[in-house]
């Protein structure tokens, strides 16, 4: 086995971009590298998922790859707010907060990118570092969804840091998102 592929196999990521294979094999000539990725493909030792995207194995981590479909992004929106039991609602689809909005479907599981604006989506404020790539906070998550759906519907706010909310905001520049916050905040503490 050659050795950038050696040092694509013990790399942590499971995804890579093909721009991303050439800094870790520190390849200036990309048509040699296409080349050689091709044939890694071909002879099955790594799996193309998509046009300049590809993986170890099929084992890959589904939310990396939704983060290197449109770069640069996050991990946001329902699938968050779902896991951390914000939204009870099930969704299958991974949402990501992006510079372009897009639908997409890879080996059966469906992306959608949200366009957020680049202020936003250059503030690393509310985002965790999963080592491969980012997720929005419970907090972030519920703001970057506020900011689309001024109407969103949440079934548990028990879990949400209100400070956290009220700092975060300012990163939106949005007068009606920060109000809404304000609003979510008293119907809340009116429910304890």
């Amino acid at each position: 086995m050659g050795s950038l592929l050696k040092t694509l196999y013990t790399a942590s990521q499971s995804v890579f971009t093909l721009r991303e294979i050439a800094l870790l094999g520190e390849e200036k000539n990309l048509a040699a590298l296409r080349s050689r990725v091709f044939y890694w493909v071909k002879s099955e030792k790594l799996i193309r998922l998509r046009r300049g995207i590809f993986a170890k194995s099929d084992q890959y981590d589904r939310n990396e790859l939704a983060t290197r479909l449109y770069t640069p992004a996050y991990v946001s929106f329902e699938t968050i707010l779902a896991r951390e039991g914000v939204i009870f609602q099930f969704y299958d689809s991974i949402f990501v907060a992006s510079y372009m909005s897009r639908e997409t479907v890879i080996g059966g599981q469906k992306f959608i990118c949200r366009k957020m604006k680049d202020t936003v989506l250059s503030s690393k404020e509310g985002l965790i570092d999963k080592g491969t790539y980012f997720e929005a906070s419970r907090e972030r998550a519920f703001l970057d969804l506020l900011y689309f759906f001024k109407d969103a519907q949440f079934d548990n706010l028990r879990s949400i840091d209100w400070v956290q909310c009220q700092k975060l905001a300012s990163i939106y520049q949005n007068k009606r998102l920060e109000k809404a916050v304000s609003i979510y905040q008293k119907e809340y503490a009116q429910q304890k």
